[in-house]
């Protein structure tokens, strides 16, 4: 279905700034609303307060689509309550705004977080986890998260939206590939999130197929990388960190431990950039 304006929340952020450029690339007319500029942005900003719903109504003028990326990214930049208030606040916003507008299509950020992170308290009894592992928010960013999923089924009820969540991992752009090599011997170190990882420019693919995904109601979906951020197998890793979780029958060595299985089927998800591609281009360069 062609659009004739997206709206882009945050588009500022790391995330946000892959998703603008991947959707003007792609010839979409792009809108990104944020507090904050894009130096070099390759479309119009607007500064926006999201909390405020009066701005949000007003922004989203001749607009047919949404990705909303907006939030305060976690629990270490403001106090518990600024951050819940403000996400939910805005993602409400945005919600709200975008059914009084008549936009039928909103794709919108939720997170790994929701499943558990950092699993000291539940563990999956199976590796991949998938979406079927019911939300267990441990900090005030993965709850506002939660509570994004059940505006974004209520809304989709009431209304007839339709609401794709991207439960994106944990988000690196190219240059952050020189770290990956500060963990490889310790295993613990990034245990948190089951080695996951997810490249920039995946997640924009991800939002550009999930606005034309032929999806109904409200969704929720990992959105991944194809491979953990470890050298280590699969079966060490579990072993050395969660020795009570099976690896699914089938997994490979080095696949990514949060499925991404829903994303392939319902959007056509299938990421292309990986840190082990980067590794190998940096070392043939350096020859």
């Amino acid at each position: 279905m062609p659009f004739s304006k997206i709206i882009v929340t945050g588009g500022s952020g790391k995330t946000g700034r892959a998703v603008l450029r991947d959707l003007t690339a792609n010839g979409f007319n792009v809108l990104n609303l944020d507090r904050s500029a894009c130096p070099q942005a390759p479309c119009p900003t607007r500064l926006v307060d999201l909390t405020s719903l009066g701005e949000t109504v007003d922004a989203f003028a001749g607009a047919d689509a949404v990705v909303h990326l907006a939030a305060i990214p976690n629990d270490s930049i403001h106090a518990a309550e600024r951050t819940f208030r403000e996400n939910v606040a805005s993602t409400f916003n945005v919600f709200h705004a975008a059914h009084l507008a008549g936009i039928r299509h909103v794709v919108w950020a939720s997170s790994e977080t929701v499943l558990g992170l950092p699993f000291r308290k539940v563990r999956p009894a199976v590796a991949p986890i998938d979406e079927t592992h019911a939300p267990y928010p441990e900090s005030t960013y993965s709850l506002s998260k939660v509570v994004g999923e059940q505006l974004a089924d209520q809304y989709a009820r009431w209304h007839g939206m339709r609401f794709v969540g991207l439960r994106f991992s944990n988000v690196m752009e190219p240059h952050d590939y020189a770290r990956f090599s500060t963990w490889q011997d310790d295993p613990a170190a990034r245990r948190w999130n089951l080695w996951g990882y997810v490249d920039a420019r995946d997640c924009a693919a991800a939002c550009r197929l999930a606005l034309h995904a032929d999806t109904a109601g409200s969704e929720n979906m990992i959105i991944a990388a194809a491979d953990t951020c470890m050298a280590l197998d699969n079966p060490r890793l579990l072993a050395a960190e969660f020795p009570g979780t099976q690896l699914a029958p089938g997994t490979g060595p080095h696949e990514t431990l949060l499925s991404i299985a829903k994303a392939r089927r319902l959007i056509g998800y299938q990421p292309v950039h990986s840190w082990r591609l980067a590794s190998s281009h940096a070392a043939a360069t350096t020859r």
